[in-house]
């Protein structure tokens, strides 16, 4: 569970970084489903928008329990996972992620979501690690943003350099199976992996039960071109449960 503290640290900065780390066996899990993913679709080598469309195997992940105890004090008991994606960043030539808000790309109303990123390998600012402009969620709007369909980058959109300070950047160094936690109005991104060593990263999208996933805005994002996946489907991964009252009825 988070504490008060990292509670209140994820509140003011957007991001926070829990306590808890994964064991190597799960790593291990997550490791060897994402190389059979690639060996049958090798052209999610360097990212995957849409794993759950590719491979449902990746749905286990979710499911965790502590994982799912942090995302619960953020969103509430009822809290839906509608996506997962993995950011792979091969040695040497792992693409550049821009400047963005990730509710930029996402139809989801009201826009409350928050970003579960595990690290598989060590992250670090040599091999491209995720970059976070604290306190850039606060506003709760979204920036300006601009097509950009440079090959190199992951993503088609990158935010306007007049819409934030790149000089307050934090570099969110994690070791393999520590997690981060990021606000959907968070500016982020990360550069190129120019390494040896690999950068691979595991996100988990969720929601509050509250919020709806809007199939119409999905539709008008793809004939734009800025959508980044194919419909998806929605997990209910944690409900409250509220006991049934007992009804008395005098005849």
């Amino acid at each position: 569970m988070l504490t008060d503290k990292q509670l209140s640290y994820y509140q003011e900065n957007g991001y926070v970084i829990p306590d808890y780390r994964l064991p190597d066996s799960i790593l291990s899990e997550i490791s060897d489903t994402h190389n059979h993913l690639i060996e049958k679709q090798p052209q999610f080598i360097d990212f995957c928008s849409t794993l759950l469309a590719s491979d449902m195997g990746f749905l286990n992940f979710a499911r965790n329990t502590e994982i799912l105890n942090c995302v619960s004090q953020l969103l509430g008991d009822d809290i839906i996972l509608w996506n997962e994606s993995f950011f792979a960043k091969p040695a040497k030539t792992g693409s550049t992620t821009p400047w963005h808000q990730d509710g930029e790309y996402w139809p989801i109303r009201p826009l409350v979501v928050c970003t579960v990123w595990i690290a598989v390998d060590d992250s670090n600012t040599e091999n491209g690690c995720l970059r976070v402009i604290p306190g850039s969620h606060k506003n709760k709007r979204l920036l300006k943003h601009e097509l950009n369909e440079d090959p190199d980058l992951s993503l088609p959109l990158e935010l306007k350099k007049s819409e934030f300070d790149e000089r307050l950047a934090h570099d969110i160094i994690l070791e393999a199976g520590q997690i981060s936690i990021h606000d959907v109005y968070l500016v982020h991104g990360s550069k190129a992996n120019t390494s040896n060593k690999s950068r691979r990263g595991l996100t988990l999208r969720f929601m509050p039960a509250t919020s709806v996933y809007d199939r119409d805005i999905e539709y008008q994002n793809r004939e734009n071109g800025t959508s980044t996946a194919p419909e998806r489907s929605l997990f209910l991964m944690r409900e409250l449960i509220v006991p049934a009252k007992m009804i008395f009825v005098c005849a």
